[in-house]
């Protein structure tokens, strides 16, 4: 008898470890699905990153950045430590700058305005500009 005790006497101390393990307060997991916004929204967010890092990559950026002063790496470790949206807004606002192509509609208008008013000056009697105009 003496040495069936002794030879269970691991495994009875293996069982007790194991029934407190069991009964011991376990916090658990709540598992939920993820919406298909959130997926979208984390991907939008990866991109928008991207977008920054290559205006942040681009040479006058980082010139710009320099003369006033800041590192573009940190610049760049900053953006990374933002939420996906305000990634989104930042980006969504370099996507909405203009990039200089509305130089010919400003010189269109510009020319518009400028006969608007030599018309007038001519219809008035200040200038005689154009002949067709009595």
């Amino acid at each position: 008898m003496y040495v069936i005790r002794k030879m269970l006497k691991p495994t009875s101390i293996c069982m007790a470890v194991m029934m407190l393990m069991m009964f011991a307060p376990v916090h658990s997991v709540l598992a939920a699905m993820v919406g298909t916004e959130t997926v979208i929204d984390s991907a939008r967010g990866q991109e928008a990153r991207d977008l920054i890092h290559k205006v942040l990559a681009r040479e006058d950026v980082q010139a710009a950045l320099s003369e006033h002063g800041i590192d573009p790496q940190e610049a760049g470790a900053r953006i990374d430590s933002l939420t996906d949206e305000e990634v989104i807004r930042i980006a969504d606002q370099i996507e909405q700058l203009p990039e200089g192509a509305g130089a010919a509609g400003f010189l269109i208008i510009a020319l518009l305005v400028l006969v608007i008013v030599l018309i007038i000056l001519d219809v008035t009697g200040v200038a005689d500009i154009f002949t067709f105009i009595k």
